[in-house]
Formats: structure tokens, C-alpha cells, sequence
């Protein structure tokens, strides 16, 4: 038969973690329709040989639920592979949503992700009220990649609730009301239900986002009335009822017969990720169907003149609301960076300059040992580490950026944790904290580190774990591996320019504001649907993407 496409001669790693094949790939309409020998000549081919050929990324901790508003392209998730990203994590989602609630979400969504209020509010149609007309509304957008919903706590208590929604005690009225929406929003095509108990989330006003402190009797009757259609997505508050929330997990996957998917990360301890790898295991060693994520490297807030310096107070706060070009101006006045200095010197970030990194140039540096942190630097010097980040950024017109490790600091915790047979790399938070964290790269960071420097899995395994593993606790049937039947989503990799950039800020926003952005070299080809969205590390400008809605 003619194929619409044919990659020929690549390296193919199908995502099951079988070895790879050099194969020939047929794609028809928006199918793989040939994995083999194709002695027909497609009406498009790309030549793939010493490439790998490998299925779509999917991406299942992302918040690019406001960003698809007015960014298609879902940038930069796309141009790292991913083809099907999973949106309305960590409970806050914009559906369902009667008319007077739009701005308490924007704003909700403003304080725990980041994403400006202004920018939710002009750039969404804001044309629903259920979560069926919600995705109804998304799809309207032809997104370049596929994308699912699910459905958040933060949205449906309010929606059932009222105002005693955000912190108020439910009654059983209330928690029948909340487990109905939820289930309600899944028969419409929600892949399932997110939650947040982390005490770190924050309305405008100072309270916990709704559902934070939700009693257990409240999740469990969610988890119930979705049943095994449903997907469970929890943001666990380990820093406090650790067991007690370890035992909510159990509880929601007894109730549901399904899925429950949990956010979990490292400390400084070596052996945290082995201690959380075995806790997983354990709960899918009594029948329970658990699966971990975790950011696959050292993580938390990028800083530098660009965006947002992690020194504060006094002329810092002065700096911080200047304009870049001002800024750059200003750390070159020399009575002004010793003021600067000074007030680093009285008051001091809680993070200390031994957990702050530079990215350098070229191949961003994530894993860097302490000796190359900023706090090293500066003794090395003779400086304070103020004085050292503003020589830092003098010496590179403010292009220099940092990383503060508030996460997963054990490189070696991290790799026992995202190797081991329950959790998966990903975390990437991607449309969220815009301007402080930028980890949407970490799918090439997989391949680039994890398996190219330090060879801690293969490139088969890895491909598994970024493709058919995410997508089968999803729920999708269709995607995640390259088979004859499955939907076409390809990437075709060239594995020895594969690198991610260094991040950096842009204005792209509505309302003029920006977010920091990181790229990629390396993708040949991503294709989505059949269609080609990325070609040679640059978007086509096509978007062929749609949203896949649940089986229920």
C-alpha cells in the first residue's frame, strides 16, 4: 500500500523496552499502517538512518491549561518530544466553573503556578461551565499536541461548596456533592481527578487552595465514584502526616479498583530515593496499581538578572523592579552594587549559596558537584556570593543564570528512584511557575544524561519510561508505542546532537509579560497525528493535536 510518510532505515526503539530494530516506518492519515521493510515509496519520506526512531513522549505532570490559550504550539513541551501532555495536575484546573467563579481560578492559578491572572482571564475563551464544554472549548484551539484534562479539586469544591469550598469542613451532602461533580466530569472525558495536600499551595488571600486539608473520608468517596475509569493524581504532603499520607494513597486505590498517581522527590540523603522506591513498591506489591513521578534531576527556582534574583529586600527589591536594561545598567554603579552587597550580607537567602549553581553556556549544568556551587566560587574569590553573581552577570550582560536547588539535591537518590520499577522521570511542570522553574526539558535530559553520561538505564528503557508506561496510567490504548494500528506519534532523534539549551526569558505572554523558555537540538522529526509539527529542532506551524478524552 502507499503511505502518506515513510521513515526509512531509522533505529527503532517501538517504547516497550524491547532492542531496537532497523526498521522502516508507514504512517497513513493519522496511523501507523508498517514497521519493517517498505519497498514502496511514501508519498513523503524522511531518511532516518543512525537516528532513532521512537514514539511520542508523553508528558504527564504538566500545567500548560492556561498557556494553550494563546501558545498552540504548547512550547517548549513540543520541541522536547512530547506529543501528548496531560493537563489540570496538583487540583487546579479551570473547569467546572460557573460564570462568577472565572476570576477566583485565574487568580487561584496565579498564586500556586505562576501564570498571570490577566493573562488566564484574556487569553481563555472562558466559554464553559461543565468539563465537557471545557474540553469542548480547548479542542476549538487545535493544540499541536494531544492533550487530556484532568479534573481538580480546587475547581470542584468551590463549584459544589460555594465559598466554604476553599477551607470549610464538607458535610456528607458536600462530599457526596464533590464525589458526583468529579465523577460527573470524568463520564464527560476527564482522565480523572487531582488533589493537592501540599501545604505550600496559597490562594491570594493566604488560604490553602480547596481540598488541601480535605478529609480523608472526602478523597476516599472521589476515588469511589470514579472506579476504575478514573485516574487518581495526588501532590502528597510528605513534609508532614508522612504515613498518613502514604496510607491515603492505599486508601484511594482500594476505593477506586484504578490508578493513583503521586508526586514524590528526594532529599540530601543518598539512600531517600531507595527508602520512596520501596514504599511504592510495596503498595503495588499488595495488588494496588501505584505509580511515582519525579523530576529526574536537581531541582527548584532558576535565578539571574533576566527574571528574578533570590536576594531580596532593600535595593535588591529596587533592582528587581527595573526594566532588564536598567538592571544591567545598574550592577555597573558601583555605589549601587555595594549597597546590594551589603544588604545580601545583612540579610542573607534561606537558601545557602553552597545550594546555588550556575547553568554556564551551551549544555545547561544540572548536576555539578559542590565544589563548582556559587558559594565555592565566591570563597575561591575572596567575595561574598552577592558579589560574586553580579560579577557573574556583569561579565555576560546579564545572560547568566542560576539554579537553587530546593530539590532532589542526591544525584545518586534521584537515580535509585526514577530506575526502579514504579516511578517515572517527569515533574516537569510545564506552563506553571513560568518565570522562577523551567524543567519541561527534562525528556531530552533523560536521553542526554541519564543514559548517554551516566548510563543508568538504556535507551530502550528510557524511551519505555517517557512513552507506553505513562500512557498506560493514563488510560491510553492507542499511543506509546510504535506498532501497525497505533496512532502516529514519532519522534525521529538525531541521539548525537541531542541536547537541551540553556533556559531564557521571553516575552510571549498577552499582556506582555514572560516566562523563561529552554530548547532543543536533536529532533529531527516529531510527528504528531501523522503530521509533522517539528522539523529539525523548528516548528512546522502545523497543529494537529486534539484533546483525548477518557474511555468512560
Amino acid at each position: 500500500m502507499a503511505h502518506d510518510l515513510v521513515i526509512r532505515n531509522g533505529t527503532v526503539y517501538d517504547g516497550t523496552g524491547a532492542a531496537p530494530v532497523v526498521a522502516d516506518v508507514g504512517i497513513t492519515g493519522d496511523t501507523i499502517t508498517a514497521v519493517g521493510h517498505i519497498a514502496e515509496q511514501g508519498a513523503r519520506e524522511i531518511d532516518a538512518a543512525g537516528k532513532a526512531v521512537t514514539p511520542g513522549f508523553v508528558d504527564i505532570h504538566s500545567h500548560l491549561d492556561a498557556q494553550i490559550g494563546w501558545d498552540p504550539l504548547l512550547t517548549p513541551s513540543s520541541n522536547h518530544g512530547v506529543t501528548t501532555a496531560l493537563l489540570g495536575n496538583c487540583g487546579v484546573t479551570f473547569a467546572p466553573c460557573e460564570p462568577n467563579g472565572r476570576e477566583m481560578l485565574a487568580h487561584m492559578m496565579e498564586s500556586v503556578e505562576d501564570i498571570p491572572a490577566k493573562a488566564i482571564l484574556d487569553g481563555l475563551p472562558w466559554t464553559w461551565e461543565s468539563y465537557g464544554e471545557y474540553l469542548d472549548a480547548i479542542d476549538e484551539l487545535d493544540p499541536a499536541i494531544n492533550v487530556m484534562g484532568l479534573v481538580g479539586h480546587c475547581a470542584v469544591r468551590p463549584y459544589v461548596m460555594g465559598e466554604r469550598g476553599i477551607d470549610g469542613d464538607p458535610s456528607e451532602a458536600d462530599i457526596a456533592g464533590i464525589a458526583e461533580a468529579a465523577a460527573k466530569a470524568v463520564s464527560e472525558g476527564a482522565v480523572g481527578f487531582s488533589t493537592s495536600r501540599i501545604l505550600l499551595h496559597f490562594m491570594p488571600d493566604g488560604r490553602y487552595v480547596p481540598g488541601t486539608t480535605a478529609p480523608h473520608d472526602e478523597m476516599v468517596a472521589v476515588a469511589k465514584a470514579l472506579g476504575e475509569n478514573g485516574l487518581t493524581q495526588n501532590v502528597p504532603n510528605f513534609t508532614g502526616d508522612f504515613a498518613g499520607e502514604i496510607d491515603l494513597i492505599r486508601k484511594q486505590a482500594d476505593a477506586a479498583g484504578g490508578r493513583v498517581l503521586f508526586s514524590t522527590g528526594v532529599s540530601e540523603n543518598p539512600e531517600s530515593g531507595k527508602m520512596m522506591a520501596d514504599i511504592v513498591s510495596t503498595l503495588n506489591d499488595e495488588g494496588y496499581d501505584v505509580t511515582g513521578l519525579c523530576i529526574p534531576r536537581p531541582s527548584g527556582l532558576i535565578m539571574g538578572l533576566q527574571n528574578d534574583m533570590y536576594f531580596r529586600g532593600g535595593p535588591w527589591k529596587q533592582l528587581n523592579a527595573m526594566s532588564f536594561e536598567d538592571r544591567l545598567a545598574a550592577i555597573h554603579d558601583d555605589a549601587f552594587v555595594a549597597e546590594l552587597v551589603e544588604q545580601a550580607k545583612q540579610r542573607p537567602p534561606k537558601t545557602p549559596a553552597s545550594l546555588i549553581f550556575p547553568l554556564g553556556e551551551g549544555v545547561p549544568r544540572y548536576v555539578d558537584g559542590p565544589e563548582h556551587s556559587l558559594g565555592a566560587m565566591a570563597e575561591a574569590a575572596g567575595e561574598h556570593p552577592a558579589e560574586t553573581f553580579l560579577r557573574i552577570e556583569r561579565e555576560t550582560d546579564g545572560q547568566a543564570l542560576f539554579t537553587v536547588r530546593l530539590f532532589n539535591r542526591s544525584v545518586d537518590a534521584v537515580e535509585s528512584l526514577i530506575t526502579s520499577e514504579h516511578v517515572l522521570p517527569g515533574l516537569g511542570d510545564a506552563g506553571a511557575h513560568v518565570g522562577q522553574v523551567m524543567d519541561a526539558g527534562w525528556t531530552t535530559f533523560v536521553l542526554r544524561y541519564w543514559v548517554g553520561e551516566r548510563k543508568a538505564m538504556s535507551f530502550a528503557e528510557a524511551v519505555r519510561r517517557m512513552s507506553s508506561a505513562p500512557a498506560r496510567v493514563v488510560g491510553l490504548t492507542d499511543r506509546g508505542t510504535i506498532a501497525e494500528g497505533m496512532r502516529a506519534d514519532v519522534n525521529v532523534i538525531d541521539v548525537d546532537r541531542l541536547v537541551e539549551s540553556v533556559p531564557e526569558f521571553v516575552r510571549d505572554f498577552p499582556d506582555g509579560g514572560g516566562r523563561l523558555f529552554q530548547g532543543a537540538t536533536g529532533y529531527d522529526a516529531v510527528i504528531c497525528n501523522g503530521i509533522q509539527i517539528v522539523d529539525n529542532d523548528t516548528h512546522t506551524g502545523q497543529r494537529p493535536g486534539s484533546v483525548l478524552r477518557s474511555a468512560a
